[in-house]
């Protein structure tokens, strides 16, 4: 009788841990996912490519002031040259489940000097149905010194 309660006891610390591993490994993925959408964000924007940009921006296309943002930051920010990522904060560190924040990202390239922007974004899901990660704005650049401000 004792040794099979070990045994159940052991089976259910390893279901467990294949469930905790499980959570963290989708909490991963939503960070990975979420650095590289802001990637092809400032890669659009560096090449000039405003329409990119408006299509990875989630519902930019029926806000007339995203639009007008994606272009003038496509324009002013176009740059030869690979896109080189020097620091990404992302939009949260740990999250089990839908949130908003803001990724303070720096970026550069052969040709440009670093440019500090800020992405608003949106996490859905959660660690059961999954985790989904949106691009709702990108900022003008601001200061090298600057903070991102928190999302609203």
């Amino acid at each position: 009788m004792r040794r099979s309660v070990r045994i159940l006891l052991l089976a259910l610390a390893l279901v467990a841990f294949l469930a905790v591993s499980v959570g963290l490994a989708r909490v991963l993925n939503a960070n990975g996912a979420e650095r590289s959408a802001i990637v092809a964000l400032i890669e659009a924007q560096a090449r000039g490519d405003a329409p990119a940009m408006v299509a990875r921006i989630d519902g930019c296309a029926r806000r007339p002031d995203c639009v007008a943002s994606a272009r003038a930051n496509a324009a002013g920010l176009r740059a030869p040259g690979r896109v080189e990522l020097v620091r990404l904060d992302a939009s949260t560190s740990f999250s089990l489940g839908g949130t908003s924040g803001v990724a303070r990202v720096v970026w550069k390239t052969p040709s440009r000097e670093t440019v500090v922007q800020c992405v608003s974004v949106r996490r859905g899901g959660d660690v059961i149905g999954g985790l989904s990660v949106l691009l709702r704005a990108l900022s003008r650049p601001i200061g090298h010194q600057s903070a991102c401000p928190s999302a609203s």
